[in-house]
């Protein structure tokens, strides 16, 4: 009899932090899962971890393979599975023991396409500790949304995060679903993320936490500054896919595409090496360029000072680097792209009186 669930565990030189996560999965409240953990030719001691807790466990499921990257690893994982849903879990994450059953249990009950949670920043130095990241509301959570209406669109700009959701399977092979095969594990889920949200209808967002999502891995790709260029290659297949695979969502998502390129450009551009930043606030330039020459930048979708910036970035790269390379900037971007989104998002679906209780309960807690 085939599982409910599917859970898939990419690898790769984990043997340190995977032991935690798949502890965490064989102690899921919902039994009926499979695991499939997929070795993704490790050169330490990951694969004989697998299999120790294979030997343990008949839910557990090894595919060892020739290194190749994140995007295969997934691919390889949905087309092996066999559940009605497919979950991913990074392996030096861990997660709750009720993670996957409340997520199966809104996705059975609301008929879903895809069930997502919120997660929690994890350090286990210098001591351990979870910090609640809040990228969806409790304003937008259990309920059920559809992307394709602009109100409900917020998802779209969120950390994409795929590792805390759990996806209909019949529904991903439909649409035709995949990650692209790049090599590396760096921003593999940006392109897949945008087509699950364009093609969903029925999604929900829990606001639990059920992910502790490690930061202190010096080997994850999140601290890696390099790959460059690598978030780039993820933009062009998005907007090589709507133009050629969909275009009957090319006019009402290019648009929400361009923003989310601007979020992920701003954010690389912060992040890479200080002489690094002229030549991808070239490419920048070009790509902002050609899209306010298409018409297909809508300002609206551009909250609080972005809109400005936006236009710095196609008119004076020179100022946009001084901006960036400010000993202020990310103090500033983080202000104005979370903070007043966030208290836009309260405005607008509580009033001014909802805003102004959010600001007072802020200060007291903080």
């Amino acid at each position: 009899m085939k599982p409910i669930l599917s859970i898939l565990v990419p690898a790769y030189n984990n043997q340190v932090y995977i032991r935690r996560c798949i502890e965490s999965l064989m102690a899921q409240t919902l039994k009926d899962i499979e695991i499939i953990l997929i070795n993704d030719g490790s050169t330490d001691n990951t694969l004989a971890v697998m299999q120790e807790y294979a030997a343990q466990d008949d839910r557990i499921i090894i595919i060892d393979k020739l290194n190749s990257g994140y995007g295969v690893n997934i691919n390889m994982g949905i087309q092996r599975a066999q559940g009605k849903y497919v979950g991913i879990l990074e392996s030096d994450d861990f997660c709750t023991p009720v993670a996957f059953e409340k997520l199966v249990n809104a996705a059975e009950k609301y008929d879903l396409e895809v069930a997502r949670a919120n997660f929690s920043l994890y350090w286990s130095t210098p001591k351990e500790r979870n910090e609640l990241l809040e990228l969806f509301f409790e304003w937008e959570c259990d309920r059920v949304i559809d992307p394709s209406n602009r109100e409900d669109q917020h998802c779209f700009y969120v950390q994409p995060a795929i590792w805390s959701a759990i996806y209909r399977r019949d529904w991903l092979l439909e649409n035709k679903l995949t990650l692209l095969e790049t090599p590396g594990a760096a921003y593999q889920d940006t392109a897949f993320n945008f087509k699950v949200w364009a093609c969903a209808h029925r999604v929900m967002f829990l606001h639990d936490s059920i992910i502790s999502y490690r930061q202190d891995n010096e080997a994850s790709s999140i601290n890696n500054p390099g790959k460059v260029f690598n978030i780039c290659i993820e933009y062009d297949e998005i907007h090589r896919w709507l133009e050629e695979d969909r275009p009957d969502l090319n006019e009402a998502l290019e648009p929400v595409a361009n923003k989310m390129m601007y979020d992920a450009y701003m954010w690389n551009l912060r992040r890479i090496a200080p002489d690094l930043r002229p030549e991808f606030a070239e490419h920048m330039k070009k790509e902002f360029t050609m899209r306010a020459e298409k018409g297909t930048l809508d300002e609206s979708l551009f909250e609080g000072i972005h809109w400005g910036i936006c236009q710095t970035i196609i008119n004076d790269t020179d100022k946009l680097l001084e901006m960036v390379n400010g000993e202020n900037y990310e103090d500033f971007q983080g202000m104005c792209k979370h903070r007043f989104l966030m208290l836009g998002l309260y405005l607008e679906h509580r009033g001014m009186g909802g805003l102004l209780k959010e600001v007072a309960s802020r200060i007291v807690n903080s």
